[in-house]
């Protein structure tokens, strides 16, 4: 029962789809993707990982086979995103958890581990993003995520994808093959881009007041493990520190030439993820 199952979740008049590994009656592990990508990113570590626990990765609202929202403005924001994980423990019955956030699912993480999941996550993993994101990071996934290109067949798509997200570092073919096919959707003229709402980039126009998090950073008392791509710029070594000295003091691993984000999809990386989640 460990294979990759889809399942489609009822959330605001909508769907979110979810992919799911292991046996329901597991331990639950959440793992939540980043600002322009999908569930679908962690398969290599949700397989290894469902031999221990019922692990869930959803695409969010907008992306992948999820539903798109019907008011951009308050739909695309960390808010909302936090009430789509709350319907998704709702529908599976979840007490506790734990959760991996890479990049926004990371801070869906800090909102709900210093709020409303304060005493229900035990483990947090945060992958490369901290209480707040420098200026020219935010400019550079702005530019990228609001305005893609499209593409005359998957192959030229597949290609456009390994070059921007380069910095996810070294991945082998498999991932790159499940991520053009799990990121393309065809336009009504044939040709194909990515499969989101180009309108999430509006999250940081219309709710740009829901950053920094440092305050509910400081809240979190679940075991937290800082994880860092070596050459990130969004999440900087100053801003790194100053998570190390404050809030749940988290366990840091850096990974070694990559950038934003790590992918955890080495053996190395899944067994560093084995340990934090049994310790």
């Amino acid at each position: 029962m460990t294979g990759r199952r889809s399942e489609y979740i009822p959330f605001n008049g909508g769907f979110t789809h979810v992919s799911a590994w292991g046996d329901p009656e597991n331990p639950a592990l959440v793992m939540w993707h980043g600002l322009a990508r999908t569930g679908r990113d962690f398969d290599a570590a949700a397989r290894q990982l469902a031999q221990d626990y019922f692990v869930i990765c959803p695409d969010t609202l907008g992306r992948g086979l999820s539903c798109w929202g019907d008011d951009p403005a308050t739909d695309y924001s960390l808010r909302n995103y936090g009430d789509q994980a709350l319907s998704l423990l709702e529908h599976y019955k979840i007490d506790r958890l734990r959760w991996l956030g890479t990049s926004m699912g990371a801070l869906i993480g800090i909102c709900l581990a210093g709020g409303a999941l304060k005493n229900r996550i035990s483990h947090l993993v945060l992958n490369d993003i901290g209480p707040e994101v420098p200026a020219d990071a935010l400019a550079r996934i702005i530019e990228y995520v609001g305005s893609p290109p499209d593409f005359a067949n998957l192959p030229a798509f597949e290609e456009w994808l390994r070059e921007v997200y380069a910095p996810f570092g070294q991945n082998d073919e498999a991932f790159w093959r499940v991520m053009a096919d799990s990121s393309a959707r065809r336009l009504p003229n044939g040709r194909i881009t990515n499969h989101y709402d180009f309108k999430i980039i509006g999250q940081f126009i219309h709710n740009a007041a829901e950053l920094p998090l440092w305050q509910e950073y400081a809240n979190i008392s679940a075991q937290t493990l800082l994880t860092r791509g070596e050459n990130s710029d969004v999440l900087p070594v100053s801003i790194a520190e100053k998570m190390r000295c404050s809030g749940p003091k988290p366990q840091y691993h850096i990974f070694e030439n990559c950038g934003h984000a790590p992918t955890f999809t080495s053996s190395s990386a899944i067994s560093l993820l084995e340990r934090f989640f049994a310790s």
